[in-house]
Formats: structure tokens, sequence, C-alpha cells
């Protein structure tokens, strides 16, 4: 379990493998003490297990194999060597829970319609994106309701059909990936938890 608050952002170093299992190696600056085999780590959005790691440079490297399901929901079969990702290692019992609940299990891939520069101040810019996510999973995006974007933890401003719109302040841009992101991208998109299931209910037969 995450919260969708990015804690580094780590750079795919190394590939292997083809469509049906690939395996990435991925520089970051963790502790590489810190890392155990078997470790949960959001890479990018999806949630991914830690198969082998050691120390770089930086700080730590980390392997994760992935499966073909996860090349197919998600953006991971466009990653590369230099790909960068937004990085959230999972939470401990104690961890304060200052984004939304996130489960690194993405639901499919949104792609960006506009990006919006809203303001430029002594802070730094702020941007607003929209998106337009699959139609099957548009029914779960609320206004003022919270989605994960490649592993990021937004509230949701406007709504209109299958598109939405979030707005990106400084420090989100300073921490992510989410100054990269242009016109034409696609991202990670989990829709939020508590809307899956109200949805799911809602369908429920009664009696």
């Amino acid at each position: 379990m995450f919260t969708g608050l990015v804690s580094d952002i780590g750079t795919v170093s190394l590939l292997e493998g083809e469509e049906r299992l690939r395996r990435f190696r991925i520089v970051s600056g963790y502790d590489p003490a810190t890392i155990a085999l078997g470790a949960s780590i959001a890479c990018g959005g999806p949630c991914l297990t830690v198969t082998a790691s050691g120390p770089s440079e930086s700080g730590a490297w980390f392997e994760v194999d992935v499966g073909a399901e996860t090349i197919a929901r998600t953006t991971a079969g466009r990653w590369s060597e230099g790909t960068r990702l937004n990085l959230e290692r999972s939470l401990k019992m104690g961890d304060e829970l200052g984004g939304h609940l996130v489960t690194g299990h993405v639901d499919g891939v949104a792609t960006i319609r506009a990006r919006e520069e809203v303001t430029g101040s002594e802070w730094g810019r702020t941007v607003r994106y929209r998106l337009e996510a699959p139609a099957s999973l548009a029914r779960f995006i609320a206004e003022k309701g919270s989605v994960a974007l490649d592993g990021t933890s937004l509230t949701v401003n406007e709504v209109a059909g299958a598109e939405f719109s979030v707005l990106i302040i400084p420090h989100t841009l300073s921490v992510t990936t989410w100054a990269e992101r242009d016109v034409g991208d696609a991202v990670n998109l989990e829709v939020d938890l508590m809307a899956r299931y109200a949805a799911r209910l809602a369908e429920a037969p009664r009696g």
C-alpha cells in the first residue's frame, strides 16, 4: 500500500527480456541497506517487487521483473534506458498518510490532451494538465476526488466526460517527473480505491 507521495526519482539503467517478461534495473537515491529482497516499490505507478539490489554512486540500484499483464496495462512497455520514474516505498505502520490510499495496481493509461502554464512566481511554476481516461474508467473519476497518475496522488479539478484536469503545484513539479510531461504523453492511471468499491456496491443486486 502507498500514499502517492513520491519520495525519489529513479532512472532505468538497464533492461532485459521481451514482451512477456522484462527485467529493469533502476538507479535511485535510496539507502541500499534499506532495500530488502521482496520489498515493494511503486515505480511510475505500478507496485513492483525487488528481485536484486546493491549500492550505486547515487545511492542504490534495484531490479524488478515486469510481467505481460503489467506491460499491457501500463506504460512499462515504453520504458527504456534513461526513462525517469517516480518512486515510492511501501507504507510502514506509523507512516503519515499524506496523500490517499494507493494500491499500486494501475487500472489503465491516460493521455495528456492539454498543458497550460497557470502561474509563474518566485516559488516556481504551476501547471494544469487536461487528460483523457479510458472510457471504462471515466465513471470512477469525480470532481474533487483523488487519482494517482504516474504514482503521484492528485486531486481532480474538473471532469467533462472522459476528460479531467489536475493542477500540479511548484513543489510537485520539482520532486516528480511531471515537469517533463507534455501533450500526447501517456501516464499510468489508478482510480480512487473507494470509488471503485462504491461503484461495485452500486452494481450489486438488491434483495
